[in-house]
């Protein structure tokens, strides 16, 4: 089917359907934090396993998201984002029904499948919904939805948590999951893939099972070390299977991911500078609620507001930066973006133990800013560089750059900035880091931020380089830029 055939004059019903899902799949990875003191309190468990709560549904969402966003591409797009839609939506109701921890986790999981089922395609579904001119500024839209979900749910769940039972963070989602299968059944246009297309199971094993060992690696490396031998033992695993996977793949007529999409440079430049920015974020926000709490001693109501600042300032950045790539260009409002966060970030390196809340803000700003300006139009250059046939599986890249890049900036700058706090007391203090002189603290997260700083300088070098090769013709291809060359 060819892309004239999407009705365009449905794009916001589309739009408005598909945000129901995202906002949902959002929502639900923070609202559920907030609740863990409580959780370990009401199911009679230890945090321990309590936080597997949380950590069942990342590692699964993360697993699934290049399977479902190619059995999109296969199948059609609409069938998996509704039916993960009524996944998530029965998982939700088990969740607020169960009676033990571990019934919880077992239903997080199911509930993780129809979140990986929406957040894979989430993406392709809106970029098939608009027209290339205004591609930018509905990713700068979706862009907004997540943000407001990422502020939305610690929020949500502390006034749940105040006035009713812990149930409630769950069951929040039945009214608004079930008007978004409504809306997802009536607005998201049914298109066809081509037919004769076989989902590649041989690959899609090896790459879960390579995803799964990568991600209990760093999930347990926070905890037992990343250098300790089942941690390096699941990091072997990893590689083991990852190699199978890529041999797999170069063979498949029919390969879960097309490898020649990575033939395209600038398509890759995306990709990798869009992972190395959410490697930086989720690194420093497990950080800040340490340093807010422990070393400028604020109480945690005053912690979310600060939180929130980055969130709020990508939400009212990305529609904006979005409009402005579809007239400008993709790529040079996405280096710019990068160069703000640069700023930001080198000036969070200078938090003190004496920093005011407005010196937090100013700080944190220019990376609020620069996220909003960077996300839409690297998002919306990924989208224009993947043919039709294979939106789903690009959706699923962009989806997965996300959550894998926030689940290794977690571990290994939480770990950088562990180390570092060893490093000047001369030894691990007793109760961990945390317990450590708030001096110390603020030396290693100064630390920390400057190795952040580094990284984002060589994510800005690399979208520089991108920016030149694109100015020499290097573009992308003609689909990309005319719907009718689609496939």
């Amino acid at each position: 089917m060819e892309q004239q055939s999407v009705d365009y004059g449905r794009k916001w019903y589309v739009m408005a359907a598909v945000a129901m899902g995202i906002f949902l799949a959002t929502i639900d990875g923070s609202i559920v934090n907030i609740a863990l003191p409580t959780l370990v309190r009401e199911l009679d468990t230890e945090f321990a396993v309590v936080q597997w709560v949380v950590l069942a549904y990342l590692l699964i969402v993360t697993t699934l998201l290049l399977s479902m966003g190619r059995l999109g591409d296969i199948i059609g797009k609409k069938p998996v984002y509704s039916s993960g839609f009524i996944v998530f939506t029965l998982g939700s109701a088990l969740c607020g029904l169960a009676p033990t921890v571990y019934w919880l986790i077992g239903f997080r999981v199911l509930q993780a499948i129809g979140a990986a089922m929406m957040m894979a395609l989430g993406t392709a579904i809106v970029t098939e919904a608009f027209p290339p001119s205004e591609r930018g500024k509905a990713l700068g839209v979706m862009g907004s939805i997540v943000s407001i979900g990422i502020v939305t749910g610690p929020v949500l769940g502390g006034i749940i948590l105040g006035a009713l039972s812990w149930r409630w963070i769950f069951y929040v989602n039945l009214p608004i999951g079930i008007l978004g299968i409504l809306m997802v059944a009536r607005f998201v246009p049914d298109l066809k893939p081509p037919g004769e297309q076989r989902f590649d199971f041989p690959g899609a094993f090896t790459l879960c099972v390579s995803l799964m060992a990568l991600l209990l690696g760093l999930t347990l490396g926070q905890q037992a070390g990343l250098a300790e031998t089942v941690t390096l033992a699941l990091f072997a695993v990893w590689l083991f299977f990852l190699a199978i996977f890529l041999v797999i793949e170069s063979r498949s007529s029919q390969p879960m991911i097309d490898l020649s999409l990575f033939q395209n440079r600038l398509f890759s430049i995306n990709l990798l500078t869009g992972f190395i920015t959410f490697v930086c974020i989720a690194g420093t926000f497990i950080l800040m609620p340490f340093y807010l709490e422990n070393v400028l001693g604020y109480d945690p109501r005053a912690v979310g507001l600060l939180l929130a600042i980055v969130p709020i300032a990508m939400g009212l950045t990305a529609p904006i930066s979005g409009s402005l790539s579809d007239r400008l260009g993709t790529r040079p409002i996405a280096v710019a973006g990068l160069l703000v966060l640069l700023v930001g970030y080198y000036a969070v390196s200078t938090l003190s133990v004496g920093t005011t809340p407005l010196g937090y803000i100013l700080r944190f700003l220019p990376i609020g800013v620069g996220m909003g300006i960077f996300n839409s139009p690297n998002n919306s250059a990924i989208m224009g560089s993947a043919p039709r046939a294979q939106l789903g599986v690009a959706s699923g890249l962009l989806a997965e750059t996300r959550t894998l890049g926030q689940i290794i900036g977690i571990a290994v700058l939480g770990a950088l900035w562990a180390s570092r706090v060893a490093h000047y007391l001369g030894n691990v203090p007793q109760g961990g880091a945390t317990a450590a002189p708030a001096p110390t603290q603020v030396a290693a997260l100064q630390d920390t931020f400057y190795a952040v700083v580094a990284l984002i300088g060589l994510a800005l070098l690399i979208g520089i380089w991108g920016l030149v090769q694109e100015r020499r013709g290097q573009r992308m291809p003609e689909w990309a830029i005319n719907p009718s060359q689609r496939q």
